[in-house]
């Protein structure tokens, strides 16, 4: 099971979708699309079924428009989240495909940034680095209680002229 669930989530369009959605208010598929111009309508369509039907995403109101019915779509909470049975009954060589995905997933993200008109890398605040901390299992679990705090605060921003969707991966692991 989370195989499939773990599939379902990492696949780069359905990613991408989720992230359109994490946080916000709901999306018609009209407006994923303007968020996703490089990928097919048809492409879209056919993710947004996928995790409709796996109850990744939820339908938070039907329009009709021009003689069919617009779909605005919502995440639910947790419901694009591995569990942590997910997580135990996964193995090895699975949790190392995940990460694969994952990392796929990153590489494409940054690739399409750097390949926009207008590339400056130091005025969009772009930043990648790695640090080892010196933490007890307790002092861990505490930096990243810290660290989803101030993510879910930052997730409640409504859009505005202003701000601009800005990417952050944590990746945590014991070395």
């Amino acid at each position: 099971m989370s195989e499939q669930k773990a599939d379902l989530i990492l696949h780069p369009v359905r990613m991408r979708i989720i992230q359109c959605l994490i946080g916000g208010a709901p999306k018609s598929a009209q407006q994923l699309q303007e968020l996703l111009p490089d990928v097919p309508q048809a492409t879209l369509y056919r993710h947004l079924k996928k995790l409709s039907d796996a109850n990744m995403l939820a339908i938070a109101e039907e329009r009709p428009n021009r003689g069919t019915v617009e779909r605005w779509y919502t995440l639910p909470e947790r419901a694009a989240e591995l569990t942590a049975d997910d997580l135990r009954a996964a193995s090895p060589e699975d949790h190392l495909a995940f990460f694969m995905k994952f990392a796929s997933h990153l590489i494409g993200q940054y690739g399409r940034y750097v390949r926009k008109p207008g590339l400056d890398l130091l005025a969009d605040g772009v930043s990648y680095r790695q640090i080892a901390l010196q933490l007890s299992d307790e002092e861990h679990l505490r930096l990243l209680a810290s660290i989803r705090e101030l993510f879910a605060e930052a997730a409640r921003n409504e859009p505005s002229p202003e701000r601009r969707n800005r990417v952050y991966s944590v990746i945590a692991f014991p070395e």
